[in-house]
């Protein structure tokens, strides 16, 4: 579990440490005070990237040089310190001249109300989910993903230059499919993977509405294989100076009852949301055998009592939950430690 977590110059807070128990944490207090932020900074530390932003920069407080995130977790400590200029990791004091070993030591899983966007959103959201759980159960996936996307940004960069010489850009064909390949593989399996617990814990918090769910990979190179598909596709390429195929392009295709979860309604799109997260906590559980982190953004004061209780319910048993509210009528479970948070401040209130 994660025992203590210091921050200096993350996001709205010059300085704050917390202390936090096993079992359930809750944090307290008005909006536009940090909760969000302090949860934020969990993630950061345990998996080096915000479930928020694609990038680091908007997470250092304005006016500083660099952001530190520390903590102990699990018995290990992890220090994360960040600038524009440079990174640097520790792990139990020794400074890591790569991630691998750092993020081999926690798991995380990030609920908030923004997961709609899951749903509703642009299939780059549900690239981004998938990412995240891949790079939690996949030692390597990590590094096929940095891999694409410098190939990736090499190859567009070509193509948007005045006079582009096929010859150059086709020389990061290679590594571009290589990398590309494996992801969609990595993604395959991994939907796959989620499928049956999202099913499960969609017919669980839809209460027994008889609705079915179906997630399905689509790979963006199209049918067949990538390196044909890339091959096919060079005059567009040159016509519209971007890579038009590949895993950029996935797109992952949720069904309710046999239709796109786009017809369905709020409240089944809600549930959607929420199954796609149990499904990432339970999956981790199951595969990695340790209990993930279960970071819960303000939620439960927004779901109604049935999908509240099923959402408990189906939580891996066990695992540690930080959760941030604006109050308590909500809770109904057992609670092992509550924080309030005011004036960029916390203290314990039992």
């Amino acid at each position: 579990m994660l025992t203590t977590l210091k921050l200096r110059d993350f996001r709205c807070f010059p300085a704050l440490e917390a202390e936090f128990a096993p079992g359930v944490n809750v944090i307290v207090g008005p909006n536009a005070q940090g909760k969000t932020s302090l949860l934020e900074a969990a993630c950061v530390l345990l998996r080096l990237q915000s479930p928020r932003t694609a990038m680091l920069g908007p997470l250092l407080r304005h006016g500083a040089a660099g952001f530190v995130v520390d903590g102990f977790y699990s018995g290990n400590h992890l220090q994360f310190y960040y600038s524009p200029r440079r990174k640097k990791l520790a792990l139990d004091s020794v400074e890591q001249r790569t991630a691998a070993e750092y993020l081999q030591i926690g798991r995380t899983v990030w609920f908030s109300n923004a997961d709609i966007a899951l749903v509703r959103g642009a299939a780059d959201e549900r690239r981004r989910y998938l990412d995240f759980v891949a790079t939690q159960l996949d030692p390597v996936y990590r590094r096929h993903l940095r891999d694409y996307e410098k190939a990736l940004r090499s190859r567009n960069r070509l193509l948007k230059m005045p006079a582009p010489r096929w010859r150059e850009v086709a020389a990061f064909d290679e590594p571009l499919v290589a990398a590309g390949t494996a992801l969609m593989r990595a993604r395959n399996r991994l939907i796959a993977l989620l499928e049956p617990h999202a099913v499960e814990a969609q017919a669980a918090i839809g209460g027994g509405a008889g609705e079915t769910l179906a997630m399905r990979y689509q790979p963006g190179s199209g049918p067949g294989e990538f390196e044909a598909n890339l091959t096919a596709s060079r005059e567009e390429d040159l016509r519209l100076r971007q890579t038009r195929v590949g895993p950029h392009r996935d797109e992952v295709v949720l069904e309710i009852n046999s239709h796109g979860s786009e017809l369905a309604s709020e409240g089944q799109q809600r549930t959607l949301a929420l199954a796609l997260r149990l499904a990432q906590a339970r999956l981790i559980a199951a595969q990695r055998e340790v209990l993930p982190l279960l970071l819960l953004d303000d939620i439960f004061g927004e779901l109604d009592p049935s999908r509240r209780n099923a959402l408990l319910a189906h939580l891996p048993a066990g695992a540690q939950q930080i959760i941030t509210t604006t109050h308590l009528d909500w809770a109904q479970a057992e609670i092992g430690r509550v924080f309030r948070l005011e004036n960029r401040g916390l203290t314990v209130n039992r």
